[in-house]
């Protein structure tokens, strides 16, 4: 198997940089497109031969060192009771939202393996497909997870969650503690079915204060990651530069940046953890020349240990594949 991401993950030597990216299955491909106009994305991600069809196709078209099952977060919410759909043009509903006790009191804790089987069966068909390349896991971090909870979908002030954090701030301990533990155990049953590594996106923790974070996003993925051993545990979040020192407490073997911190400011800050990241992702609509040395700044910052090249969040829908071959391109090309 290639092993490039998993060593550098563990902040091994590497022969050269391994690269995965966020998103790599998605409407910027032909081939998924085609997939898509048969099923809808739901329906994609609950079905383990499709998603693992489409896993694939990033494969066989970049060959990436590693892949990212197919799947979505939400599904957790699903899994505690609130089911959710998609709004064209409006991202995610979240059926009846949880803003008091008596809709708190209405979650349940479920058997995750029972509620949450797609993810980790996708993975050992992908492994049996693809035994030579290593797959990740994923799941929402627990603080992101209660933002749509509660919120009902997206927004731009996330008054509701906040209003709940400092109104009934033991409603939201609550919460987080079920989020925590639910998908800490799906995470684990991802790496039993054979993730080389499993990814936390705390997408929305960059929302909070550096005093909100310490109190509520962080413990919150502590406890999550405290329930995943047998591999590598990843972070993520947008927005991290006020609390990049403290990523580390989170139990994450590894951080994944976003654009908006400079990766070299952010080693020295992050101490010997190793990262991933981080070009943005609308770096891949530029002119090849400009791909090449935006890839080459990160890669010269960020050396040949403990790095693993990815974008700084999800790629783009409308993003050429030219661009995404440059990338790949020049990160293989790079020798320190």
């Amino acid at each position: 198997m290639n092993d490039l991401v998993p060593r550098a993950l563990r902040g091994e030597y590497v022969e050269r940089t391994p690269v995965w990216f966020m998103r790599q299955a998605g409407r910027y491909l032909p081939e998924y497109r085609e997939v898509r106009s048969r099923v809808s994305f739901l329906e994609l991600c609950r079905d383990p031969d499709l998603a693992c069809e489409v896993t694939i196709q990033t494969i066989e078209r970049f060959a990436c060192d590693a892949a990212i099952v197919f799947s979505d977060i939400l599904f957790v919410l699903e899994a505690i009771g609130r089911p959710f759909h998609f709004e064209k043009d409006e991202g995610p509903v979240i059926d009846n939202p949880v803003r008091d006790a008596a809709a708190a009191a209405s979650l349940v804790r479920p058997d995750v393996a029972e509620a949450l089987p797609d993810a980790p069966e996708t993975i050992r068909r992908f492994r049996k497909a693809r035994p030579d390349t290593p797959i990740l896991g994923f799941a929402g971090a627990p603080f992101t997870l209660l933002c749509y909870l509660v919120e009902g979908g997206g927004s731009r002030s996330f008054a509701h969650v906040k209003r709940l954090l400092y109104i009934d701030p033991a409603i939201a301990r609550k919460m987080l503690d079920l989020l925590a533990d639910v998908v800490g155990d799906y995470l684990q049953l991802q790496v039993d079915a054979g993730a080389i590594g499993v990814q936390l996106f705390d997408t929305w923790a960059g929302i909070l204060s550096p005093q909100d974070y310490l109190g509520w996003a962080l413990p919150a993925a502590q406890r999550a990651f405290s329930r995943v051993s047998g591999a590598p545990r990843i972070y993520f979040t947008r927005d991290s530069a006020p609390f990049l020192e403290w990523l580390p407490e989170t139990g994450a073997d590894a951080i994944s940046l976003d654009w908006r911190v400079d990766l070299g400011a952010a080693r020295k800050r992050l101490g010997p953890i190793p990262v991933q990241g981080n070009l943005d992702p609308t770096v891949l609509y530029a002119p090849e020349a400009v791909i090449r040395r935006r890839v080459r700044k990160i890669l010269d910052a960020a050396g040949s240990v403990g790095h693993v090249f990815n974008l700084g969040h999800g790629i783009l829908p409308d993003t050429p594949i030219e661009g995404v071959e440059v990338m790949i391109d020049e990160v293989r090309r790079f020798r320190v």
